[in-house]
């Protein structure tokens, strides 16, 4: 069994290699900034997918400029 040694009395090369080790995994973090939208702001994608989906419906071209 090895006796343990301080890391500010360990030479640059062993605390180099320590801090490496300790930093190769977030393991079960996600680094990731995440922020949820707001519901209020305009999404164009939101409105393009409200249409298409109105067309797959059945809803047609003429009908649908005639509610717009």
């Amino acid at each position: 069994m090895s006796k343990y040694v301080s890391l500010d009395k360990r030479s640059k090369k062993a605390q180099k290699e320590y801090y490496s080790i300790q930093r190769r995994t977030w393991g079960e973090i996600n680094p990731v900034t995440r922020s949820v939208p707001s519901g209020k702001a305009y999404n164009r994608k939101k409105e393009k997918e409200r249409i298409s989906k109105e067309f797959r419906d059945g809803f047609g071209a003429d009908s649908f400029l005639l509610v717009v």
